[in-house]
């Protein structure tokens, strides 16, 4: 998990991401979206997000096509969701201690 998280620490990572979220792209698809990088350059990023297990990566001759591995990320969703639920029974916690107890008559 450490992995991935490193590998989403990146603001182009996060964008591949994205960008093969929904469709399956050729690396030289994903590449074309970065004007400020090399085409090697967005290789190693997609190389990082494969090897953390975000991407599935299939080969199609000397194609690489590349797509989200919805299962994975899901894996990370439902683990930082379990800091926001906390979170709130936390907070929750707080206001219930915290209120005014209502007087009785």
């Amino acid at each position: 998990m450490d992995l991935a998280f490193r590998a989403l620490a990146d603001p182009r990572r996060r964008e591949i991401v994205r960008l093969v979220w929904a469709d399956e792209l050729a690396s030289t698809a994903i590449a074309s979206h970065f004007t400020d990088i090399s085409r090697p350059a967005v290789s190693q990023h997609l190389g990082v997000l494969r090897n953390a297990g975000l991407l599935h990566e299939r080969r199609e001759g000397t194609r690489r096509l590349y797509c989200a591995n919805h299962v994975a990320i899901q894996s990370l969703r439902d683990y930082l969701d379990g800091y926001w639920a906390d979170s709130l029974g936390s907070l929750r916690d707080l206001v219930e201690k915290s209120a005014p107890k209502p007087r009785r008559q």
